[in-house]
């Protein structure tokens, strides 16, 4: 996607909801001096042209009962199964991202498991690919998680 042409309104309405996506619209207008329509119209306008792919809800894992995070790397024996691979991983709900990467993985997925014998399950049951090998990262805690940094030197 091209890069897009912001003004300093836009910034502001990213910059906000970035840190809150719940944050009402009305809020955002009173804290921009801006009617609530306008802001209205350009959410949508960011929203529609795919700046905004949406507002998501973001979930404690372990209250959920998922105590282990990983991260795996599959080294493809042949990489032109890259769009396989990913069709299979979509397949397996406990992976939750995975990426086309340079360097030592050719895939990179980031997995959730109740705990370590569910992600030896995950591993040996559902990840048996057989196209490759893979290394295996156990997160033993996410330190910290930010959204990107809405500044407004970065997008002119």
């Amino acid at each position: 996607m091209s890069r897009q042409h912001f003004d300093t309104l836009d910034f502001k309405i990213l910059e906000m909801l970035s840190n809150n996506a719940r944050k009402p619209f009305l809020e955002i207008a009173r804290e921009t001096n801006v009617s609530g329509a306008a802001i209205h119209q350009r959410i949508q306008k960011l929203t529609s042209s795919g700046i905004i792919r949406g507002f998501e809800t973001i979930i404690d894992p372990p209250s959920v009962g998922y105590e282990t995070c990983a991260y795996i790397g599959f080294i493809l024996n042949d990489p032109t199964k890259f769009d396989e691979v990913v069709e299979r991983l979509k397949a397996i709900p406990e992976v939750v991202d995975c990426h086309f990467t340079t360097g030592s993985y050719d895939v990179f997925a980031k997995i959730f498991a109740h705990n370590n014998a569910h992600l030896l399950e995950v591993i040996h049951k559902k990840l048996r690919l057989g196209i490759g090998r893979t290394e295996t990262l156990i997160s033993f805690k996410e330190v910290f998680k930010r959204p990107i940094p809405i500044l407004h030197e970065n997008m002119e």
